[in-house]
């Protein structure tokens, strides 16, 4: 098969459900391509690809167009499949889809918030992404893009208030998928769906200085690390001191009592 003929993931560099997306291919088997698109052009870009959306991952494959990782996980099983995404067995299945939908739902959006925020206010934060990925003059373009990276921001509620909240419910989530890990609903023998959306987040976290205390020593930091060995680090700190020490004395003192 030539490239031309390959399935496309359609993503970003720093996006982790579309590294999500990119390891169920490989879990599948499927030799595919990764296009990584310009941050803050991507809307248009998937769009002028002759998506539906504005979003990604956003998958080509066998003359179909797909997106979001929920979509492309259950499209990725009746393509191929073996070997499955999803159990067999009906309970099992309702417990991993119902993990699936709450990672994508909820947990995704942690880091993404975080970063959001970040490159919205900070020059350093902004210059980090810009050389990540590839751009030409990172200290130029993080001045020209604040613009762009103050939309992308409201667009995923990362203001202080939103930063705030979602810092005060992250050792709650944590605690969550602790807790699925322990029931077997992800971190079994077979990876799962699951596995995929939710660990990839987790991943994520670890990969920024300032979001890395909270996921340290738990069960889902060697896990996430299994699934997604190598990525970016480490994102540069940005986030206020006092917001963070707040959040985590919080957790320890609600989520995890003595």
């Amino acid at each position: 098969m030539s490239d031309s003929d390959l399935p496309v993931l359609y993503s970003l560099s720093l996006s982790h459900p579309g590294q999500a997306a990119h390891l169920m291919l490989e879990h599948k088997g499927i030799e595919h391509r990764v296009v990584d698109l310009l941050p803050g052009m991507h809307p248009l870009l998937v769009r002028a690809r002759g998506f539906g959306g504005n979003t990604v991952p956003a998958l080509r494959i066998g003359g179909r167009r797909i997106q979001g990782s929920q979509a492309i996980s259950r499209a990725l099983d009746e393509i191929q499949p073996e070997p499955p995404l999803f159990p067999a067995d009906p309970e099992r299945r309702r417990e991993v889809e119902e993990a699936e939908a709450w990672g994508d739902g909820v947990l995704q959006a942690a880091p993404r918030r975080a970063a959001r925020w970040a490159a919205a206010r900070d020059r350093r934060t902004r210059q980090w992404i810009a050389r990540e990925e590839g751009l030409p003059l990172a200290p130029v373009l993080a001045e020209l893009n604040v613009p762009v990276a103050r939309v992308l921001a409201r667009a995923v509620g990362a203001d202080d208030a939103g930063v705030r909240r979602m810092l005060s419910e992250l050792p709650g989530m944590l605690d969550h998928v602790d807790g699925l890990i322990a029931r077997g609903v992800i971190g079994g023998p077979e990876r799962n769906a699951a596995d995929f959306q939710i660990l990839t987040t987790v991943r994520s976290l670890l990969a920024m200085e300032d979001l890395r205390p909270f996921v340290a020593g738990r069960p889902c930091e060697a896990l996430a690390r299994e699934l997604w060995p190598r990525t970016v680090e480490p994102f540069p700190p940005a986030l206020p001191a006092d917001w963070l020490a707040a959040a985590r004395g919080r957790g320890v003192s609600e989520s995890r009592p003595a």
